[in-house]
């Protein structure tokens, strides 16, 4: 039984890129991640003391780090365009 290019095969294949597979890959180990780390945890902020969830606490940290990153990346080549001028 062959598969033809336009047919219901051909579109399965277009749809599940690679991309796409990895995706949905990080979004279910995302979600075993949070629902297995539901329990409070306690947090020093400099002064003082807050009670969350840990995967809160590590998602917090992933999301400063991810800007920071960002930031950082995107500052450099504007730094080096004006250099060159």
């Amino acid at each position: 039984m062959d598969v033809e290019p336009g047919g219901r095969g051909g579109r399965l294949r277009e749809f599940l890129t690679p991309g796409r597979v990895v995706f949905a890959i990080a979004a279910v180990l995302t979600l075993v991640f949070v629902f297995e780390n539901t329990r409070q945890t306690r947090i020093r902020l400099l002064v003082p003391e807050v009670t969350m969830p840990l995967w809160a606490a590590l998602l917090t940290a992933l999301v400063l780090g991810v800007a920071g990153g960002f930031y950082l990346g995107r500052r450099r080549p504007h730094r080096a365009r004006r250099r060159a001028r």
